[in-house]
């Protein structure tokens, strides 16, 4: 190939060297490539016939050049003093003029080389790459760094839990608790069981309940445990909120003293694993359509509860299928055959040995998706009779004559006083969502940062953490995790501090925020995944079980599509009760207002302005979020009532906007999460994390307003040159924060042994 005699008879052969050397490279010489050297071949003057012969001989792509002489050719090339701008033109012309001076090109033969370089696909300006190795790239400069104190932001988000936080820690670290592979689902079962127990003796089950049943009162708490015992088993945390939460909490919550003197003890210490048995095969969501019944005796002062057809029968109940042994059971109370709607029931299942009581049959759910170390079950009750006192009566009750009592005269309002109760599934679900999200992000975000592929021809290869697209897979999730960890902190203090006033509100935004999480924890999830490649299919990186266990969150304390209408319907409530309390005048002022918004945010130089300081600055973003949420609020009330008002009924009038009022919930909701964030920032005093806060806040804002930025183009808020300007610092954020990605997730504190994924292990910055 290319022999040394022919070349050093003729130098102007050299001007081919650098051009054959990149083409066999690869080893591979395709039939473009091919055609392209011929058309330069012809065109270069000054060779005879013996050396164009000569070229087209070593262009046959099943005679490729030894690895020796590869080698040669890139020495010739690295022996040459290259500028910076050096094209591969410019190297082959330069090679050839350091074995004879003289050699010229003309315009347009030195057109034919710069043409046959741009035909070839080499980047002009970076051909010097090809021959040099080691050079530095922007690209590969980048490397994880800490620009803020670490445990600063640990304090910053375990806030006044820390002393707890670092409890529940410092128990699932124990090598108690250490992971297994299982060899059946009854061993997976049986473990998740003894974790449990484990807890409850720490006294993590009985936390949220009064002293007298070995508590502590504390229903922060209480969510704060669920949230970090998530960093662990995820079976074991569906347990234990299915034994100390739904079972305790209905009792709790729906029940009065008696209940609590009787039960909340024995619960708390897991002496008395129970059930929460509400959704039937027939009914999920639609909890007023439950069809099992409790039939009240006058005669003996009992109940019969009974499941009246195949499509009534408790499904999904955790806890049923081994080791419930009493159930609380929402049923329709019947007295004298009239149904007086659901209420809740105490109801045994099994005796302490685990065998089924009279009237009682359960069957086995058997393997799911994941979740397989709880134990759920189908409940079919026959006529099963219990005592009055079974009844949780909180809101309703049997009076000594058999007559329905309740200190709520209106049916509607005491149903969702009752539901209202046990809001607080729709907070320790999400918390629990959260804290999975983070461990796959910090899976995901350490091996991104050690993981190294491609880079620059003879350079090194680049930790993929700094390819831009796989910035884009995990940055903007890691900022949408600390906004919504502020969020959610947020609505667990509304919660515990809520009037009655403010309950539906708060039920609204725990629906919303739920849903959010969820949904953000199974796409963050499969993204980790991805991002792991092959690595994150593998179990023991442990991102397959946090995809699996978390998928059913988004079902899990109602389907999310059907709490977003709730928070949507609440919403538009909220938006009609405010202009039925305005006289003229306020609307007037209120029309006026939306006007002058319009006008002073539609303008056309805030349309288009592309200034960095306008881009990052907070209030613009917040502007933007609550424009959006507004008009689309405004919007769907519109259109549902032109519908009412062609005579549509009012169920398919909702029926028709169903799309509509999810989008109505989900800007109301990433309203709520920017708004908590920024708040969050300017309470800050601690400069070194309040930047890179600061910096996540705007990326969440961004990124957000880049997903919704056809909505924004529709409605003329932004022109596209905004949203592309938007586009691009989006890119700049998702660059600058990656540096302190690693310490960003360290952050988080995750124990170690739970994150215990081998492509995950901690290496100093």
């Amino acid at each position: 190939m290319l022999q040394s005699t022919l070349i050093k008879k003729q130098p102007r052969l050299y001007l081919f060297i650098p051009f054959y050397y990149t083409l066999w490279e690869d080893a591979v010489l395709t039939p473009s490539e091919i055609r392209v050297m011929h058309q330069l071949i012809t065109e270069v003057k000054g060779i005879g016939n013996e050396e164009r012969a000569f070229l087209t001989e070593n262009l046959n792509p099943q005679k490729a050049p030894a690895s020796k002489t590869l080698k040669s050719w890139r020495k010739e090339v690295q022996k040459l003093d290259l500028g910076a701008t050096a094209t591969l033109t410019d190297i082959s012309l330069a090679l050839a003029k350091k074995y004879d001076p003289e050699i010229r090109l003309s315009d347009d033969e030195m057109q034919s080389f710069l043409s046959a370089e741009i035909a070839l696909g080499i980047v002009g300006r970076e051909a010097r790459f090809i021959f040099t190795k080691g050079h530095e790239t922007l690209t590969g400069e980048q490397h994880a760094e800490s620009n803020f104190d670490i445990s600063e932001m640990i304090a910053l988000l375990n806030g006044n839990q820390a002393k707890l936080i670092n409890k529940v820690k410092t128990v699932i670290s124990d090598p108690s608790f250490a992971f297994i592979e299982y060899q059946s689902l009854e061993e997976q079962r049986e473990q998740v069981l003894l974790w449990c127990k484990a807890l409850a003796d720490q006294g993590f089950g009985s936390w949220a309940y009064p002293e007298f049943a070995g508590g502590k009162g504390d229903m922060e708490g209480y969510f704060t445990i669920m949230e970090t015992l998530s960093y662990h088993d995820l079976s074991m945390v569906i347990k234990f909120g299915v034994q100390f939460g739904l079972w305790g909490m209905s009792i709790y919550f729906l029940g009065t003293q008696k209940h609590h003197r009787k039960y909340l003890q024995e619960i708390g210490s897991l002496e008395l694993p129970g059930c929460f048995a509400m959704t039937e095969t027939g009914h999920g969501s639609n909890v007023r359509g439950l069809e099992t019944t409790a039939t009240y005796n006058h005669g003996n002062g009992t109940f019969s509860i009974h499941t009246p057809n195949p499509d009534a029968r408790k499904e999904y109940i955790g806890n049923a299928a081994l080791h419930g042994q009493m159930a609380t059971v929402f049923a329709k109370l019947i007295i004298n055959d009239e149904d007086y709607g659901v209420n809740a029931f105490i109801v045994p299942l099994r005796d302490p040995s685990g065998n089924l009581l009279k009237g009682v049959r359960i069957t086995d759910c058997g393997k799911k998706m994941g979740l397989n170390g709880v134990d759920n079950g189908v409940i079919y009750f026959d006529h099963v009779i219990i005592p009055k006192e079974n009844m949780l009566d909180r809101f309703s009750s049997i009076n000594k004559n058999g007559e329905f009592e309740s200190t709520i005269s209106s049916d509607n309002k005491r149903f969702f006083t009752m539901l209202g109760t046990l809001v607080g599934g729709r907070i320790g679900i999400p918390r629990s969502a959260l804290s999975a999200s983070k461990t796959g992000l910090t899976i995901a975000i350490r091996y991104g940062n050690r993981r190294k592929q491609f880079g620059p021809v003879g350079g090194e290869e680049v930790p993929i953490l700094n390819y831009r697209m796989h910035q884009r897979r995990l940055i903007p999730p890691l900022a949408t995790v600390y906004a919504l960890h502020f969020s959610l902190k947020y609505l667990t203090t509304r919660y515990i501090q809520q009037s009655e006033e403010d309950a539906q509100e708060i039920e609204a935004l725990a629906a919303g925020l739920k849903a959010y999480t969820t949904w953000f924890a199974t796409s963050t999830l499969q993204e980790c995944r991805e991002a792991c490649g092959g690595k994150g299919y593998l179990s023991e990186n442990r991102i397959d079980d946090l995809k699996n266990d978390t998928d059913v969150y988004t079902t899990f304390e109602g389907d999310n599509v059907v709490l977003m209408q709730l928070v949507a319907k609440n919403r538009l409530t909220e938006f009609r009760q405010e202009f039925s309390d305005m006289n003229m005048f306020t609307v007037f002022n209120y029309i006026a207002n939306q006007a002058k918004v319009s006008i002073t945010e539609k303008n056309p130089m805030v349309t288009r302005n592309t200034d960095e300081s306008h881009l990052l600055d907070l209030d613009f973003h917040l502007s933007a979020f609550r424009y959006r949420e507004r008009a689309i609020l405004s919007s769907a009330a519109q259109r549902i009532k032109r519908h009412i008002d062609d005579g549509m009924d009012s169920f398919d009038a909702f029926n028709v906007v169903q799309h509509h009022l999810v989008n109505v919930s989900q800007a109301y909701i990433e309203r709520v999460i920017l708004e908590n964030f920024q708040r969050k920032i300017q309470d800050m005093t601690k400069e070194s994390c309040k930047t890179i806060l600061t910096q996540l806040c705007q990326l969440f804002a961004l990124f957000t307003i880049e997903k919704n930025r056809g909505w924004y183009l529709e409605q003329g808020y932004m022109e596209g040159v905004k949203t592309k300007a938007i586009r691009k610092m989006v890119n700049q954020l998702c660059w600058d924060i990656r540096k302190d990605a690693i310490s960003l997730t360290d952050a988080f504190d995750i124990p170690e042994s739970c994150i215990a994924a081998p492509i995950a292990i901690r290496k100093k910055l």
